[in-house]
């Protein structure tokens, strides 16, 4: 289960509403304790995608270890990443799945012209061959 606090997650949408009609990406700083994770922090990161934005994000993986290391240095843990989808789903796609860490929890908000839709967590296998869906509790 993760759940996402009211400030994170309101920074959340906030950031895939002003991406769109591209995807935006970030990281969620908080605790992880066993199976739940909380968020406290959102830390908005640039989609360095070199092809179309608008159906797929790149992480840069200098700024996810900045974005590690800000964490522990709050005493926090990096939980996880976060992207949007614009005018579709809250899907955990092929593309997500092969470039997925099997230890984060992989939160996609669903974008609808411009306003927020649904979202949905995910929580990809060792293997990443397959993505179980985590319990989603936010604001």
């Amino acid at each position: 289960m993760i759940q996402i606090d009211r400030r994170p997650w309101d920074e959340m949408v906030a950031h895939a509403r002003a991406a769109y009609p591209n995807e935006c990406c970030g990281a969620m700083l908080g605790r992880a304790d066993g199976d739940g994770k909380r968020v406290t922090a959102a830390v908005k990161l640039e989609n360095v995608s070199p092809g179309p934005q608008a159906a797929r994000y790149e992480l840069r993986p200098e700024d996810l270890l900045h974005c590690d290391r800000e964490a522990r240095r709050q005493g926090l843990d990096l939980v996880g990443i976060y992207h949007s989808h614009p005018d579709c789903g809250a899907y955990f796609s092929e593309t997500d799945l092969k470039n997925s860490c099997p230890w984060y929890s992989f939160v996609v908000l669903s974008i609808h012209r411009g306003e927020f839709d649904h979202a949905n967590s995910w929580l990809p296998n060792p293997e990443q061959t397959a993505a179980e869906k985590e319990e989603l509790t936010y604001g």
